[in-house]
């Protein structure tokens, strides 16, 4: 693994000793590191979109952890989190979990232990980036469609028929028939359920049963 293409760690803990440390142990395993004192600064210089993880102390001075770990939900991370707490705060590791953090350490953290924690989170994090970029790449699809196209293809995936859908857009049955070889092209699917599962994934069949208007994504 090249140094320059290998993730990015962030360790983020007020303990001076322990946070050189454990950037030593990381950078010993082969991978870049960034040291962080506190929550604070951190959202100072936010991580990039480089592959990586957080490592993230529990309970430090200003934001603590489980502080910090909700503002990074709101700015979007998706860097996964791996909490490191001195104590064993059973409600707390709750809270964390429950916020999506990959995994809930105690110190002082067996080497072995922290780096299993810090591969789980990796493949996490690719696993989830790749979703986000199929994500993006079906709203690509879905905005390609026309303004009318899009109607009639949120009549479509909601199981609705030529003849239905020309009479309640006002139009020939041959002109939906068109759209919907149009919006097959473009969403380069080759059944109604494919396109049902593009709209579906996007959002856009929420609360849709009884509305005909197109919803944004």
């Amino acid at each position: 693994m090249q140094r320059d293409a290998a993730p990015v760690i962030h360790v983020v803990d007020d303990d001076p000793s322990f946070r050189s440390s454990v950037g030593r142990l990381l950078e010993a395993s082969g991978y870049r590191v960034a040291l962080y004192a506190s929550g604070d600064q951190l959202l100072r210089s936010p991580p990039g979109s480089d592959p990586g993880c957080i490592v993230l102390d529990l309970r430090m001075a200003g934001l603590d952890g489980l502080q910090l770990q909700r503002r990074l939900l709101d700015l979007q991370t998706l860097l996964p989190v791996v909490f490191l707490s001195g104590h064993g705060d059973i409600p707390a590791s709750v809270q964390a979990m429950k916020s999506g953090a990959e995994d809930f350490l105690t110190k002082p953290v067996a080497k072995a232990t922290l780096l299993v924690a810090i591969e789980r989170a990796l493949r996490r994090y690719g696993e989830t980036r790749e979703q986000y970029a199929r994500l993006a790449q079906l709203r690509e699809l879905v905005a390609s469609l026309s303004p009318r196209e899009r109607d009639v293809f949120m009549l479509v995936v909601r199981g609705k028929l030529n003849k239905l859908i020309a009479h309640e857009l006002g139009m020939a049955e041959r002109t939906v028939k068109a759209h919907r070889h149009n919006i097959m092209q473009k969403l380069n699917v080759g059944s109604v359920a494919e396109a049902a599962s593009i709209a579906e994934r996007l959002g856009m069949l929420v609360g849709a049963a009884d509305s005909n208007a197109a919803k944004p994504i």
